[in-house]
């Protein structure tokens, strides 16, 4: 068991922890959620001894071995892969370097013999003679096929890194594992296969994520991180979400009688256990949330912008059609190519692939800021597409760093009256004298705000959304996924928040730079479907 007495984390007048107890119990996994700068890392680096604590503390019952996944990514640049993931059980890796050392000396002594033997005796029962079979069990589970298991860390792509890094943390089986945004940078088929691995692991997990669909698949508690306490509930992020805000209600209620309201909340309870089918702790879950008691749920103090794009004028019949379009990067790599579809009135498209950068050419190529080497893009005369890229610097140059945010919007807005603009602003949180602070000093969510609110000025009825949760918050997210479902136009976005896609699409192309695959499906039938997997075989024949 893991246990924090009376923490207290303070930086200058600044007070993130106050006197903060909890216990975390082996075979649970606790999601930690905030608000941006609320201190979720800071709280995970206290966990590890990373961060020493103004006040408290947080202590590892003895014998209990903790794993954290990795943060710096370059860290191990001139190890062997295999030995990076071993290097995560730091003891068992330590007797395996001392004894290889006494075997490759040509003058061992009899006390070196002796030492080897005793190595041996320790390395056998903490499980070493299948730590390389162990190790690279993991590796080729995340998809790092057996030929780059000897090579250098330096050999391989940032993704690559990335899924060792994890398999690392994940190495012989920690009493404790951290894991800080395990998600980034993984594909939707790993991200699978590590919520599958985390819901039967049987110690204790410990993890911050944006990722909502991550944290419902593999959350058995929330540790919400509010008021500058960390309170723990029971379930996934959804119960946590639909029950505060049922909270909300009812404290916005005063008058309404407490049986009434306990009423409301076990029925709430009710109906998520019998949802609650798509984690396979769901039965453990189930059984917990019987048990709960409604008086445990207190409204979050974390506000929600209010996201709502609203069309000046409804889509005509002809909505979007692309013709036989490709693209090479300048490099002369092909990006995409043969990419052909019509885009129907209720289509809300989800564009995925493997490679980022051919997406976003993609979007490039239909918001017309680049030319296709091939094809043709035929807009329909009532359609006003609005573009969300990725990376928005050309928005933020130093041409416009010393204007203040309503002086930003203003640019793009046909109506220049102030209060107009602070309306749009306000939308998405940014109130009062917050509205003067310059364009420079924004942080990337907050960047991200600024070119939401943007999108929404211009009324479009039809969206281009390249990654759009980037840097965003949960309360963000939560709001922009309800923004889109209630969205009346058309849309193409490209997302690794999986709830986002399979709540908002309902047609998902794949492409790349042998073709494409056009389907019919929610996100997570195309995911699961033999069908889609046979196609794209053929689509990456080189890598099936």
């Amino acid at each position: 068991m893991l246990s924090v007495q009376d923490l207290t984390v303070q930086f200058g007048k600044r007070v993130l922890f106050n006197e903060v107890n909890l216990n975390f119990v082996r075979g649970n996994c606790y999601g930690i959620i905030g608000a941006n700068g609320a201190g979720k890392s800071t709280f995970l680096k206290v966990l590890s001894g990373e961060l020493t604590p103004n006040r408290g503390s947080a202590s590892l019952e003895p014998g209990n071995r903790m794993a954290v996944l990795s943060q710096n990514h370059f860290g191990y640049e001139d190890k062997q892969v295999l030995d990076v993931v071993k290097m995560g059980y730091e003891e068992l890796y330590a007797i395996e370097q001392e004894k290889n050392a006494i075997y490759m000396k040509p003058d061992a002594t009899d006390a070196d013999g002796m030492r080897a033997a005793e190595l041996e005796n320790q390395y056998g029962e903490m499980g070493g003679w299948t730590a390389d079979s162990d190790a690279a069990e993991l590796l080729s589970n995340m998809g790092i096929t057996e030929d780059l298991h000897y090579k250098l860390m330096e050999e391989l792509s940032g993704p690559e890194k990335v899924k060792v890094l994890l398999a690392q943390a994940l190495f012989g089986n920690p009493d404790i594992l951290l894991l800080d945004e395990p998600t980034n940078d993984l594909d939707a088929h790993t991200v699978h296969w590590l919520a599958d691995f985390l819901a039967d692991f049987p110690n204790t997990v410990i993890v911050v994520s944006h990722d909502r669909y991550f944290l419902d698949m593999v959350c058995t508690h929330i540790v919400d991180i509010d008021r500058q306490q960390a309170s723990i509930y029971t379930g996934n992020y959804s119960f946590w979400y639909q029950s505060s805000q049922l909270a909300a209600q009812q404290l916005a209620n005063k008058n309404k009688k407490m049986e009434q309201k306990k009423a409301e909340m076990m029925e709430f309870i009710q109906r998520f256990s019998a949802n609650a089918s798509k984690s396979k702790q769901a039965t453990s879950r189930k059984k917990a949330l019987e048990k709960l008691d409604f008086t445990e749920i207190k409204p979050s103090s974390r506000r929600y912008p209010f996201i709502a794009f609203q069309p000046e004028r409804e889509p005509g019949d002809q909505i979007l059609k692309v013709s036989n379009l490709s693209k090479t990067s300048p490099d002369g790599t092909v990006l995409f190519k043969n990419v052909s579809f019509t885009m129907n009135s209720p289509d809300k498209i989800a564009l995925v692939g493997r490679e980022a950068a051919a997406l976003t050419a993609f979007y490039e190529v239909l918001a017309g800021i680049e030319k296709p080497d091939t094809g043709t893009i035929e807009w329909g005369q009532t359609i006003t597409p609005q573009y969300l890229p990725n990376e928005n610097n050309d928005f933020f140059t130093e041409e416009v760093g010393q204007l203040d945010l309503v002086e930003w919007l203003r640019q793009y807005s046909q109506n220049k009256d102030e209060q107009f603009i602070r309306g749009f602003l306000g939308r998405m949180l940014f109130g009062g004298e917050e509205v003067h602070k310059q364009v420079k000093v924004l942080s990337g969510g907050e960047k991200v705000r600024c070119m939401m609110s943007k999108a929404m000025l211009n009324h479009p009825n039809f969206l281009l959304l390249d990654e759009p949760t980037n840097h965003l918050d949960l309360e963000s997210i939560t709001a922009l996924n309800n923004a889109l479902k209630d969205f009346k136009g058309n849309l193409i976005m490209s997302s690794h928040d999986h709830e986002l896609v399979n709540t908002v699409a309902n047609r998902i192309i794949e492409i790349s730079s042998r073709g494409m695959i056009d389907s019919l499906l929610t996100y997570e039938e195309f995911l699961e479907s033999e069908e889609i997997e046979k196609k794209r075989e053929s689509i990456y024949p080189v890598m099936a």
